[in-house]
């Protein structure tokens, strides 16, 4: 990146280096996404790798109270998704976390915002297709090598990419299809478990299960706390609705309901998932780096429900490493035509698609195939400590961003959003002071410990990299603070590093 001399272009900027548009049609994009897609990628957004692998490491360390764990944190998460849709509804734009960021916190948070997001879905998609390669063991039992599989998946999510934005919304409509009706069907087969007694679970299943077995804090509320990393991981990605903004259909109408549909797929997906799960088979049982799906079906001895669900989360898995695909392409590119990447990355094919953005992207997801052939059997929880760190960057510019937009709102110096954030800002400074206690608890917790050594160095990266570009083209409009109004257009002006 600092090695790239990074212009001025005239795409989306005036004369002057200024940038403009904040739709779809004025950033280059084709509006693809429908209602139906754009739901679906809200509701699969939040089911993946974190809730069917990563769970089972958590109930391992915390027992029952995950379930309040997954509670709290997801009320967290509405708090975020709500700040997100204020700004959202104020200026929607596909790059909007670092739009926001280079709005109302400064150029170097848009750079770093920018640049940190994009590194979350490369190493997310590394851990996704790790998570991939390891459900397909399932069937092969290390027939095939583990980073074969990681190659193929790369390769596939890449190709379907190139095709139409069409497409991705429609590939994540049925992953999340996928997703959604497997959760549900556990969930019915459980309380049928409960209730009816049939599957070798029947005679022992009883939601006694919750806290006769050592209590609902069998290791203490200290193990509880520091699951909270993994519970935060399995929510990452739901912020990718503000991804889709600039190819959504209508997102003035859309944006909103899928937003608000947060609080019931946080209740049923995880709360109710667990609870029934938890109920029917002690939580004793599971055990970390497998599925507590597939462990259990496998429990009750539905070996046939136990490959079902292996699949389904193969399915989970590729869909988020696919989210990862798309929202990588578009990040750079909103970096490259703010002048804080390498301005060949705002080049789009006649479809309105990416291509050099997501090529590179593909190519650093690569790495996982390395990571895959060095360390098969740590592959997973090597990654997806640092894809926390990096993704809940995101979640804090959110919040940061909607705090000071909602100062310059209510002062008159911006217009409402139609979508205002209830409770706001004490809700926003809630869950800033929920990530930070998050962030403590990863320090103190070995395994995750490795992501916050990585931090500082990306930092110090992308600090170097910015006061390089910038003395380069010290004048550029994409260096200096600049005012962005709700049109979108963005001028030399007052600070919007202070209010």
């Amino acid at each position: 990146m600092t090695s790239v001399q990074v212009e001025e272009h005239h795409d989306g900027h005036d004369g002057n280096g200024v940038v403009h548009g904040s739709s779809g049609e004025g950033e280059g994009y084709q509006r693809g996404l429908g209602a139906r897609q754009i739901q679906m990628i809200a509701i699969g957004g939040a089911i993946g790798t974190g809730l069917f692998l990563g769970a089972g490491k958590a109930i391992h360390k915390a027992g029952p109270s995950l379930i309040l764990a997954y509670a709290i944190a997801g009320l967290v998460i509405f708090f975020i998704m709500r700040a997100l849709g204020e700004l959202l509804m104020y200026r929607p734009v596909s790059g909007s976390f670092s739009e926001y960021a280079r709005e109302f916190m400064g150029p170097f948070f848009g750079f770093v915002t920018g640049w940190t997001y994009w590194l979350f879905w490369v190493v997310t998609g590394i851990t996704e297709v790790t998570a991939a390669a390891q459900y397909m063991q399932y069937w092969t039992h290390d027939s095939f090598p583990q980073w074969a599989y990681a190659l193929v998946f790369t390769v596939i999510l890449y190709g379907a990419n190139l095709i139409s934005v069409k497409l991705f919304g429609e590939l994540e409509f049925w992953f999340s299809m996928v997703k959604v009706t497997a959760i549900i069907g556990m969930i019915l087969i459980c309380v049928g478990i409960l209730t009816i007694g049939f599957s070798d679970a029947g005679d022992t299943a009883s939601v006694a299960h919750l806290w006769n077995q050592g209590g609902f804090f069998p290791n203490g509320i200290g193990s509880t706390l520091m699951t909270l990393q993994i519970v935060m991981f399995a929510f990452l990605a739901v912020e990718l609705v503000g991804v889709t903004a600039g190819e959504s259909k209508d997102p003035k109408t859309v944006l909103p309901k899928a937003i608000n549909t947060v609080p019931w797929r946080i209740a049923v997906f995880y709360v109710g998932a667990l609870i029934m799960i938890l109920s029917v088979v002690p939580w004793t049982s599971f055990k970390p780096g497998v599925s507590p799906f597939v462990a259990a079906f496998e429990e009750m001895g539905l070996g046939v429900g136990a490959a079902i669900v292996n699949f389904v989360v193969l399915t989970a898995a590729l869909s988020s490493c696919n989210s990862g695909m798309y929202s990588t392409g578009r990040m750079l590119r909103d970096l490259a035509m703010n002048g804080q990447g390498p301005k060949f990355f705002t080049k789009l094919t006649k479809n309105g698609l990416p291509l050099i953005g997501t090529t590179a992207s593909a190519a650093f997801m690569l790495v996982g195939v390395w990571i895959n052939y060095q360390w098969p059997g740590e592959a997973f929880n090597y990654v997806v400590s640092f894809a926390t760190i990096s993704g809940m960057w995101a979640w804090i510019m959110i919040l940061a961003c909607q705090i000071r937009y909602r100062r310059k709102a209510d002062r008159g110096e911006l217009p409402q959003s139609t979508f205002r954030a209830p409770g706001a800002p004490y809700t926003s400074w809630f869950a800033l002071l929920f990530i930070g206690m998050v962030i403590v608890m990863m320090g103190v917790d070995k395994d995750a410990r490795i992501s916050l050594y990585a931090a500082p160095v990306w930092a110090a990266i992308l600090t170097v990299s910015y006061l390089v570009l910038k003395s380069r083209n010290p004048q550029a409009a994409a260096f200096n603070k600049q005012k962005v109004g709700a049109s979108g257009g963005v001028s030399s002006g007052d600070s919007l590093s202070k209010d």
